[in-house]
């Protein structure tokens, strides 16, 4: 029994845990826990992503400067900087990761995944950075929550259809 947090390597398939709890009284609880497919794995990135930027204004921008200038920010303060690069290395980090493995495993259909990539960051950091230009685009406000719950749907059904692999043809 691990005391501490160890790594759980990624292996064939999806990754299993059994958790059981044995109580004093003779009551034993079982569980057996599945990881989810990259492709849900993958919509919850990109969820949390638009709920922290929704919830960040400010840190769209940041993350939208980080990821275009090489300068560090001069006005903001070094930390806001750091945090907004650690947090863009952290997500390509990620994408990047869920891709391969969704590729690999016959789950989305082979793409670029650095050209994926820099579309999910486009469509989400960009969306949440616009500001005024994208209110003047949509004609409505962006940080709304039904807008925001409709930027959610929009991005996971570009995910569904544009990574979902073909069905394989049925045999004879």
């Amino acid at each position: 029994i691990p005391a501490t947090a160890v790594s759980w390597p990624v292996a064939a398939g999806p990754r299993l845990a059994g958790v059981s709890s044995f109580g004093l009284s003779g009551m034993n609880a079982h569980i057996v826990l599945e990881e989810a497919p990259p492709a849900v794995r993958l919509e919850r990135l990109v969820s949390a992503l638009v709920d922290q930027l929704a919830e960040q204004p400010t840190t769209a921008r940041l993350l939208l400067r980080a990821l275009f200038e090489e300068e560090e920010f001069a006005a903001d303060p070094p930390e806001e900087a750091a945090r907004a690069e650690a947090i863009v290395a952290s997500l390509v980090t990620r994408m990047q990761a869920l891709l391969r493995e969704g590729t690999e495993s016959g789950v989305f259909r082979r793409v670029s995944t650095a050209h994926t990539v820099q579309t999910l960051i486009g469509a989400t950091v960009y969306h949440f950075a616009s500001a005024e230009i994208g209110e003047g685009i949509l004609g409505n406000q962006l940080f709304s929550a039904e807008a925001v719950v409709e930027r959610k749907a929009e991005l996971i059904a570009l995910l569904r259809h544009g990574l979902a692999a073909p069905a394989s043809p049925p045999t004879s």
